[in-house]
């Protein structure tokens, strides 16, 4: 059964892909995807087109060089997001596949010449969404205040997520929090009424300095700040939960990450806007590490509007529990179900 969203598309007729953290613009003319570098008169051309409940995908133009594994990328990203309904794309070309895809098991070939895509596979490549894709970081385990958990990898810098939103025609990102740059932001979110009410953060500078040196420090958390369109609109904390408070309240996992969150700007608070940050949040969690195959959070019990939203995008309520400092519901997504049933699309 296709996937309907709740949110309409609109009309736009382009969007930018980062495939590898490359910029390749992707206009749609009529049944074309035409792709390449802004601004660069060299394009390579497909044709997209839907027939019944299949989804057709093939590269043109194959007397020029054949398309990079970049621009099958960045086709592919396109032809799921004009058609989101679709969890194949059928490729009716018999190019020789582009190895790295074959690989990775993104491509899938099949008879006469013929391949296909799964849209649940595409979104478990971090390639084209996550600008600091790595190897998962070798096992090894060490110890943390007397907890056993693997060693992790070096926190990152920079911008760690960008997706194109298509009902807001807006580009989402996820960067790291610069404390010189972002602190007076910082600040005036944290001293919100809508945002002290929950997090219990309110006061001067100083006190807000203190509290992003400390998660600056802390080898478990990384601050991020959330944008749209390069306009910063909120605060994400994302951690493993191995090493967090949360561990012992449920059979925690050696990969399983958390987060939190707050809006801070509040022309970003409505629904078309928490469906595309919640679920990015979580798609950027998953990207981070293919052994993660669980994300938990606990907002407060009171929370509701809060609890609601993550229900909406996937998030099971487990049980409510009592931490020190306040009681709280614990939520869990899965990998297998944020893929398949492809959660980053706004569920009815």
């Amino acid at each position: 059964m296709p996937i309907e969203s709740t949110l309409p598309l609109r009309n736009w007729g382009s969007f930018v892909s980062r495939p590898d953290g490359l910029a390749l613009k992707v206009v749609r003319d009529g049944q074309a995807l035409l792709i390449g570098p802004p601004g660069d008169a060299r394009l390579s051309r497909w044709a997209l087109r839907a027939q019944g409940e299949a989804l057709w995908l093939e590269a043109e133009d194959l007397q020029a060089a054949p398309p990079g594994d970049t621009h099958w990328l960045a086709a592919l990203e396109a032809a799921f997001m004009h058609h989101p309904g679709h969890a194949h794309v059928q490729l009716g070309s018999t190019l020789p596949w582009p190895v790295p895809l074959l690989r990775s098991g993104t491509i899938v070939p099949g008879g006469e010449g013929r391949a296909s895509v799964a849209r649940e596979a595409l979104w478990q490549i971090p390639r084209l969404w996550h600008a600091l894709s790595a190897d998962s970081c070798p096992l090894q385990y060490t110890l943390t205040q007397g907890r056993r958990h693997p060693r992790r990898a070096p926190k990152p810098s920079g911008t760690v997520y960008q997706r194109h939103i298509p009902w807001l025609d807006q580009t989402l990102s996820l960067r790291t929090i610069d404390i010189a740059q972002d602190l007076p932001l910082f600040h005036r979110w944290m001293n919100d009424p809508e945002v002290s009410r929950f997090w219990e953060e309110e006061g001067d500078l100083a006190k807000h300095r203190a509290y992003l040196e400390a998660i600056q420090a802390d080898p478990r958390v990384t601050g991020l700040i959330g944008c749209f369109d390069g306009e910063p609109f909120g605060y994400f904390e994302v951690y493993w939960a191995k090493e967090d408070r949360i561990a012992p309240y449920y059979d925690v996992a050696d990969f399983d990450r958390g987060w939190h969150a707050l809006v801070g700007e509040a022309r970003f608070r409505g629904k078309p806007f928490l469906t595309a940050w919640m679920p990015s949040i979580s798609h950027h969690l998953f990207l981070d590490d293919c052994r993660t195959q669980r994300i938990v959070i606990e907002p407060r019990i009171d929370n509701q509007k809060m609890i609601h939203s993550l229900g909406r995008c996937g998030y099971a309520h487990l049980k409510a529990f009592d931490f020190p400092h306040k009681r709280a519901m614990l939520g869990m997504l899965l990998r297998e179900r944020f893929f398949n049933e492809a959660l980053w699309i706004p569920q009815p």
